[in-house]
């Protein structure tokens, strides 16, 4: 049944640490939820005071669960960026866009949000969610 909601579950990224799902998927519609920079080979946050490192390993950590929902960078339609500090943004946007050019050969960059707040553990500079629609060619 195409339409079946299904959790999205890999050991490439870190295992969710609450009472929610790495990734859901429903039909073509793949979210996955907020990752942080922790390394899920160590099990620990890394890259600690260093928003650039954070973003990439978050970024990472998204498209490990996008890749185990049958998608890929190239499927997301929206990132949200959640920031900690204001004056971390040019140093996250600078990896961000390393990434997405790396991994969105179309060149038609996917939409974005990046919000300043707080996050759970005092490690966290950033946290990052996508939402992807599954193409038939990512299948």
């Amino acid at each position: 049944m195409p339409d079946q909601k299904s959790a999205i579950r890999t050991d490439a990224a870190p295992a969710p640490a609450h009472t929610f799902s790495q990734g859901v998927r429903k039909g073509p519609m793949l979210q996955v939820a907020g990752q942080g920079p922790m390394d899920p080979e160590l099990g620990r946050y890394i890259a600690l005071g260093d928003v650039k490192g954070q973003t990439l390993r978050t970024l990472e950590n998204v498209r490990a669960i996008l890749e185990a929902g049958g998608a890929s960078v190239e499927d997301v339609i929206m990132f949200r960026v959640y920031l900690t500090a204001r004056e971390d943004f040019a140093a996250m946007n600078e990896a961000y866009g390393e990434f997405v050019a790396e991994h969105v050969p179309s060149g038609v960059l996917p939409a974005r949000t990046t919000v300043f707040t707080g996050l759970p553990h005092a490690e966290m500079l950033v946290e990052i969610d996508a939402l992807a629609v599954v193409s038939e060619v990512s299948r």
